[in-house]
């Protein structure tokens, strides 16, 4: 009886455990795309809308390879590599609530920060030694069909030119021009940007608490396994 119900908690081990390394990848392909796409804004944002992509990424690669230790403390029935495993998985379900909680809260901040961001970015514009910037600008226009902070007038109020940028032109050929917007994205950018920052903010922190409370259950299978493991050695 106790045999089965070890056989039992292996193969339920063994599912978690499948799983956990695909949950490793999909943490992994989610955490480097987010980074590559902020990547591409790093003139405007720098570095601290890249910590919970990377979070998320080393969180991955950290349960694929504690999959490893489940798979080996399942298959040899050896106690220490079962507890290894759960005490890994509740070291790593801590980050994943950390990393959850860290892209709720800059979910919040996103709005406080991308008008003033974009605004001192847009300042630069075309200026020598802002090659980034201007080139940030002008991909954030065309990839998010948007023109200026809050308005188009943004580049005449805040930047000081004469047209708008090329990058707001919504069909090619078209002369920019602050008195016929017609055939210029109209759209402010601030928003655009906000909105897709909030989206993959939220999806690495739903994944990350949600994959968290998952890990609980396999925690939870692999202490009621080593348990089992350890009466058996017990008996003998």
């Amino acid at each position: 009886m106790v045999e089965g119900g070890m056989k039992c908690i292996k193969i339920l081990l063994f599912v978690f455990n499948l799983l956990f390394v695909i949950a490793g990848i999909g943490l992994i392909a989610t955490g480097a795309y987010v980074n590559i796409k902020m990547d591409e804004y790093y003139d405007f944002f720098g570095k601290e809308y890249l910590g919970p992509g990377i979070l998320v990424i080393i969180v991955g690669v950290l349960i694929f390879l504690i999959a490893f230790f489940g798979c080996c403390g399942a298959i040899r029935e050896n106690y220490c590599l079962t507890m290894t495993f759960a005490v890994s998985l509740a070291i790593i379900f801590i980050l994943e609530i950390a990393g959850g909680i860290t892209g709720f809260v800059l979910r919040d901040k996103i709005e406080d920060d991308v008008k003033g961001v974009l605004t001192d970015a847009m300042r630069n514009y075309n200026e020598s030694h802002h090659e980034g910037v201007t080139k940030s600008w002008n991909k954030l226009q065309e990839e998010f069909s948007c023109c200026g902070v809050n308005n188009y007038t943004d580049w005449n109020t805040t930047r000081g030119l004469s047209a708008p940028p090329v990058s707001c032109c919504a069909k090619i050929p078209c002369t920019p021009s602050f008195d016929d917007p017609s055939s210029i994205y109209t759209d402010p950018c601030a928003g655009q940007i906000e909105d897709w920052l909030k989206g993959k903010v939220a999806i690495i922190g739903g994944v990350g608490i949600g994959l968290a409370f998952v890990q609980v259950v396999g925690v939870m299978f692999a202490c009621c396994l080593a348990r089992a493991i350890r009466k058996e050695y017990e008996v003998v």
